[in-house]
């Protein structure tokens, strides 16, 4: 398969479980390297590079699996998002008060800035195992923002939320493109979301492209059809 997500833009995945979505954003990830094929990453070629230098590029993510650390509260969550921004030195560490401190007060104060804007305010000192699931998956929205990415990819960011709570993402996903231009590269099972959210979008199926272009145009393919409902729905429709 060949796929291009233009700069700026929210680019949907979709496809039936098993289709080879996770697998591929791992690849670009870093998580696993393809064992065959080219990655490039703003005309780089990243094709096999360690996740931490992926991130190091720009290209933040959630998952399909929450992946916060149990134990830790929002704001610290939060934070560890900040971890490619940070510099730790022995030297700083031992003048803390004059050197580390002012290091470790701008981190905080960005961490405040995402708390503000995905309205995270009453949580923010919470143990994250104590709150509901539909805000666990905003706080892991707020900790791939906190790595200021150039590309936010996103593995099921609505799963398991009821409708207020998916509408309560929908619109802080346009937020972030709205505010910062970055560009968005999403999964997400509700064809209704993908359709009002997304620019352009690709279906895959067993890992084969088999339908791209904006999404009114993709979900009304034959073959997207079939892989959903099966041959006697795509020969009806």
């Amino acid at each position: 398969m060949s796929l291009h997500v233009r700069r700026g833009e929210i680019f949907g995945l979709v496809g039936p479980n098993g289709s080879g979505k996770t697998t591929l954003l791992n690849a670009i990830a870093g998580f696993f390297p393809p064992q065959d094929g080219t990655i490039f990453f703003e005309g780089k070629d990243i094709t096999g590079m360690r996740p931490h230098r992926v991130a190091r590029l720009g290209i933040a993510r959630t998952f399909q699996n929450l992946a916060l650390f149990r134990g830790l509260s929002t704001l610290d969550n939060i934070l560890m998002g900040r971890h490619i921004h940070m510099h730790p030195r022995a030297l700083a560490t031992a003048f803390y008060w004059w050197w580390a401190k002012r290091d470790e007060v701008r981190e905080r104060r960005k961490a405040e800035e995402i708390i503000d804007f995905l309205q995270l305010e009453s949580i923010r000192n919470e143990p994250i195992d104590a709150i509901p699931l539909g805000l666990q998956k905003r706080v892991e929205l707020a900790r791939a923002l906190a790595a200021e990415p150039k590309l936010l990819i996103l593995d099921e960011p609505m799963a398991g939320m009821n409708q207020e709570e998916k509408e309560y993402m929908a619109r802080f996903i346009l937020d972030v493109r709205e505010a910062s231009g970055t560009t968005v590269l999403m999964i997400e099972h509700h064809m209704d979301v993908v359709a009002s959210l997304c620019d352009r979008m690709a279906v895959l199926n067993y890992g084969e492209l088999i339908a791209a272009g904006k999404p009114r145009d993709a979900l009304a393919q034959p073959r997207v059809i079939e892989a959903y409902l099966g041959k006697r729905h795509a020969h009806a429709g």
